[in-house]
């Protein structure tokens, strides 16, 4: 016999981390200074990001038109530029380290479902990015994903597995296609 999903099944698990009061405060956080186009100031989303309980560095420049699920889940190096439409879906942990570029689109995706459960459970994974990374525009990094240090994922690139350090990805699933090497 073949076994359905069963959606009625499904007990969420997710540990959101901050109560009620707190989520809702970042909802309209959320909503009026990274998702508004027209809030330019990386200050001002830094000193926010920061109430909210982000770990974040010096220099760090978050473009207009980002979403950020959770920020007590997040930690961003110093001089690190996420790109305009940028969403980091952070139900687990994402630590992006310094001088990395996620590009305009891009999406940092910690959590999926277990396909192979009847219930259809959630998982969630932690997201590493090494400094010096370049997430190129609009590419995925899947939960549970390293990338290892000056890595690159090139343009509409899909990362679910680690990318080494100093390789070039590109493609879907992305494999590596280049050694990168930087001069001075």
């Amino acid at each position: 016999m073949i076994k359905e999903v069963q959606n009625k099944l499904y007990k969420p698990t997710l540990k959101i981390g901050r109560g009620k009061f707190i989520q809702i405060s970042w909802y309209f956080v959320n909503i009026l200074f990274f998702a508004n186009p027209l809030v330019t100031s990386s200050k001002i989303k830094s000193f926010l990001l920061r109430l909210f309980g982000a770990n974040i560095g010096n220099g760090v420049v978050i473009k207009p038109s980002v979403k950020i699920k959770f920020p007590w889940k997040l930690k961003i190096g110093d001089d690190t530029w996420v790109g305009e439409n940028v969403w980091i879906d952070n139900l687990f942990q994402v630590t992006i380290g310094d001088n990395v570029c996620i590009s305009q689109g891009s999406l940092l995706l910690t959590g999926s479902h277990d396909h192979t459960k009847e219930a259809f459970d959630f998982i969630a994974n932690e997201i590493v990015i090494e400094n010096g990374v370049w997430i190129g525009a609009k590419s995925i990094v899947a939960g549970g994903v390293i990338c290892k240090s000056h890595s690159i994922l090139g343009i509409n690139g899909v990362a679910e597995t680690n990318l080494e350090p100093y390789l070039i990805y590109k493609g879907n699933p992305a494999i590596p296609v280049f050694k990168r090497n930087i001069e001075s």
